[in-house]
């Protein structure tokens, strides 16, 4: 009996440099590209067929478990509602901690299949230590007094420059968001700088998860 034909979203994941993952409606797994399998440790042969939640058991920052039958993203997916990224604690099949950051597409219903969920996440371990380390530099006592009341004192362009670092893009990547040159935004970022007390774009990300600035 000749081999199925992949879709052009299965050869598009298998390709993809991000670890990704598809489920069924009933919450199993139906696709595990080869990224995935580095990133985990966990072979297609080893998940496919199996539910997500037995596989990732993921929690968040305070513990909380993620993973379970009918889980958040699930009841978002069946509501039709969007999903925002998030960062995930897990294990690699080694049973080394691992912290992943997932994007989550949902694909229309096909039939009585229903809507597939497309998981795209990559390693974010070392990020994830680094804002604790800042973290914990940020909470201790400061020398020069207290930090400035930094949410009134940043422009609204400077907010939504600092919102692109928190996701992550360059110099480049904000100033093609913003359609301003590379400089202007190398400006931004020295203003919030000054106006965090800080010295990095980690430094300023974690500043404000920490005080809630976005």
């Amino acid at each position: 009996m000749p081999a199925l034909a992949e879709s052009p979203l299965d050869q598009a994941l298998g390709r993809a440099g991000d670890g990704a993952f598809v489920i069924a409606a009933d919450g199993r797994i139906v696709l595990w590209n080869r990224s995935a399998e580095r990133i985990l440790g966990h072979s297609a042969r080893d998940v496919l067929g199996r539910p997500c939640c037995d596989v990732l058991i993921g929690s968040d920052d305070s513990g909380n478990r993620l993973c379970y039958q009918g889980c958040h993203v699930q009841t978002l997916v069946k509501m039709g509602e969007p999903i925002q990224s998030f960062d995930m604690h897990t294990r690699t099949k080694a049973g080394k901690p691992v912290w992943i950051g997932v994007s989550i597409l949902s694909t229309p219903a096909n039939g009585k299949a229903g809507p597939m969920t497309v998981h795209l996440f990559r390693d974010v371990t070392a990020t994830k230590e680094l804002l604790s380390l800042v973290h914990e530099r940020l909470a201790a006592p400061a020398g020069g007094g207290e930090r400035p009341e930094a949410a009134g004192s940043l422009t609204r362009r400077e907010l939504e420059v600092l919102r692109l670092m928190t996701e992550g893009l360059n110099t480049a990547g904000a100033a093609q968001r913003l359609h301003v040159s590379p400089a202007t935004i190398r400006n931004h970022v020295q203003n919030i700088f000054g106006k965090l007390g800080v010295h990095s774009r980690l430094e300023a990300v974690a500043y404000a998860s920490k005080h809630r600035l976005l």
